[in-house]
């Protein structure tokens, strides 16, 4: 469960980023999160995995109080949350398999069963057929999905999307919403910040809107 209760993040220059920001996301749901560009939408996503904290008020992630949470509690927090943000951080050197792989051997996992976590989320995105490619050979939304499976390998309870098919065609855009949709249909709490509802409409999904960092509608 994300619970986010009364939430202010202000940041050193003075912007207020969020203001009294309440809200409570259940375990497997799909929430979309929209707003205008500098409504507050990627400071929100950012308190979740604890890369900004709040100024005042309380983020709780699966029971866990992100607001006090120690430094060095967070990678453990991190390891249940798969993280797609707007700037996606591939490793040019080395191939899609060894992006994916990665996190897996960091986290310690047996190379045996690292290898049959890669290839499901390979196969899961659909990019098996180019797991011996480098992401400079890569199109922009088979980048994207790239960087999709990466945060899926360690199989994380909440996926956290911060606008993940701008700059896309719509095509590519299609393919990258139907593959978060499978993801929430597996049971994985998504919630994905965009600024094209449409993606994402005929799903019905929750909606949280933001305006000027306050929550207007959800």
């Amino acid at each position: 469960m994300i619970v986010f209760d009364s939430v202010i993040k202000r940041y050193p220059d003075g912007n207020l980023a969020l203001d009294e920001v309440s809200f409570r996301v259940s375990p497997g749901e799909l929430v979309v999160l929209s707003g205008h560009t500098g409504a507050g939408k990627s400071t929100l996503l950012k308190l979740i995995p604890a890369i900004e904290r709040p100024t005042s008020g309380m983020v709780q992630i699966n029971g866990q109080n992100v607001s006090r949470m120690p430094k060095r509690a967070v990678p453990y927090l991190r390891r249940n949350i798969g993280l797609v943000m707007q700037e996606n951080h591939l490793m040019p050197k080395r191939s899609v398999y060894d992006n994916i792989l990665l996190p897996l051997i960091i986290n310690g996992h047996p190379r045996e069963e690292a290898a049959k976590r890669v290839g499901a989320a390979l196969d899961l995105v659909g990019l098996s057929r180019l797991e011996k490619e480098f992401p400079i050979n890569l199109s922009s939304g088979e980048q994207q999905r790239l960087a999709i499976a990466r945060a899926f390998v360690n199989r994380p309870s909440i996926l956290v999307a911060d606008d993940p098919t701008a700059h896309l065609d719509p095509t590519y855009a299609s393919e990258i919403a139907e593959v978060l949709k499978s993801f929430n249909s597996a049971g994985i709490t998504v919630l994905v910040a965009t600024h094209d509802i449409s993606l994402f409409r005929h799903w019905s999904p929750r909606r949280i809107v933001l305006d000027h960092g306050r929550l207007v509608e959800q």
